[in-house]
C-alpha cells in the first residue's frame, strides 16, 4: 500500500487535524469543517483515518531485536504521583557504562512510535527511558482517541515532577555514565526544554517541535539545545521569536533548524505528516549531538 503524505491532503485539513491531536477542537468539529475538502470517494472519516497513526506500518526496530533488550520498570517519584512505569532500553552487547536519553512522548502516553523511538536510542549506543505520563491513569491505553481524552485529566505540575525523578533515575542507572540528555516530541518537546531549565547538570536537550518556557526561565538553562522545527508550525513557531531572544540574552549554547517545507510531527513515521527527509537529517543531527554532550 502506498503510504500517504502531506501532498495528498489540503492544507486546510492538515491544521483543522493539528487542532484537533492537541485538543484545540472535538472530534465532531474536524469532521463537519473537513468534509468541506473531502474529495469523491473519500469521506471525512475517511480523512481522519488516513491522518491517524499507522504503527504497525511505521515501526522501524522490532521489539525482539537481538541487539538492544527491553523491560518495563516502575521507579519512585514522592515529588510527582509516587510512581513512574517506564520502557527502558539497553544495547545488548554494549561494554562499560553508556550514555543515557530520555525519550518524552507526544500528548498520547507511551505509544507504540516512542517505544520503537527508545529501540532506535538504544540501536544508536544509548541507554534510553521513555516513561509513560499516563500510568496513573492506568497507562496508555492502546487507542490514540482514549489516550487523547486521559491527557488533560494528568496534574501537569505532578507529570513535570514524575520526568525530573526520571531523569535522575538515568542519573544514577548502574549501567549509566552519569551523563543524561533528554529527546521529546511536540508534548515532549516541551518537557525537554523545561527540563533544560529545571535541572541543571543536564547534559544536552533536543526538542523536536515544542513550547517554549518562559522567555524568563531561559538563564536557568545550562544544558546546550539542539532544537527542531518544523516550518509550517505556525502554533509552535509563534513562540521561537521571543525565545531565541532570551536564549541569547542568557548566553545560552543552542542550534536550532527550520526544516523546508515539513509540518509539525514530521519526525513521526507514522503519519503522513512524516517528511523522510528532514527526520532523517534531524535524528542524525540529534545522534551526532548527544554523543558529542553525553561522552565521560
Amino acid at each position: 500500500m502506498t503510504r500517504k503524505t502531506v501532498a495528498d491532503f489540503d492544507p486546510e485539513v492538515l491544521k483543522l487535524f493539528d487542532k484537533y491531536v492537541h485538543g484545540l477542537i472535538p472530534r465532531r468539529e474536524f469532521l463537519k469543517s473537513a468534509g468541506k475538502y473531502a474529495v469523491a470517494g473519500v469521506s471525512a472519516e475517511g480523512l481522519l483515518a488516513a491522518l491517524s497513526p499507522n504503527f504497525a506500518q511505521a515501526q522501524e526496530v522490532q521489539p525482539t531485536d537481538a541487539r538492544i533488550k527491553g523491560s518495563f520498570v516502575e521507579i519512585p517519584s514522592p515529588a510527582g504521583y509516587g510512581t513512574l512505569r517506564g520502557y527502558l532500553v539497553v544495547p545488548a552487547n554494549a561494554s562499560g557504562k553508556l550514555p543515557t536519553v530520555l525519550v518524552v512522548h507526544e500528548n498520547r502516553g507511551l505509544n507504540p512510535h516512542i517505544e520503537d523511538i527508545a529501540r532506535r536510542l538504544a540501536l544508536d549506543g544509548f541507554i534510553a527511558f521513555a516513561p509513560d505520563a499516563l500510568f496513573p491513569l492506568g497507562g496508555y491505553p492502546g487507542d490514540e482517541d482514549k489516550a487523547r481524552e486521559l491527557f488533560p485529566k494528568l496534574d501537569q505540575n505532578k507529570t513535570r515532577e514524575d520526568f525530573v525523578a526520571a531523569a535522575a533515575y538515568l542519573k544514577k542507572l548502574p549501567q549509566g555514565n552519569g551523563k543524561v540528555g533528554v529527546t521529546g516530541f511536540c508534548y515532549g518537546g516541551g518537557v525537554a526544554n523545561f527540563l533544560a531549565t529545571r535541572i541543571p547538570d543536564l547534559a544536552a536537550s533536543v526538542p523536536f517541535y515544542g513550547g517554549q518556557p518562559p522567555a524568563e526561565e531561559a538563564a536557568r538553562i545550562k544544558a546546550p539545545l539542539l532544537i527542531h522545527y518544523a516550518e509550517n508550525d505556525e502554533r509552535i513557531n509563534a513562540g521561537w521569536p521571543k525565545y531565541e531572544e532570551a536564549l541569547k540574552a542568557a548566553g545560552v549554547k543552542y542550534e536550532a533548524y527550520f526544516y523546508p517545507g515539513t509540518q509539525h510531527g514530521f519526525n513521526n513515521n507514522t503519519t503522513p505528516r512524516f517528511d523522510a527527509k528532514a527526520a532523517q537529517l534531524a535524528w542524525q543531527r540529534s545522534v551526532a549531538f548527544f554523543r558529542t554532550h553525553l561522552k565521560t
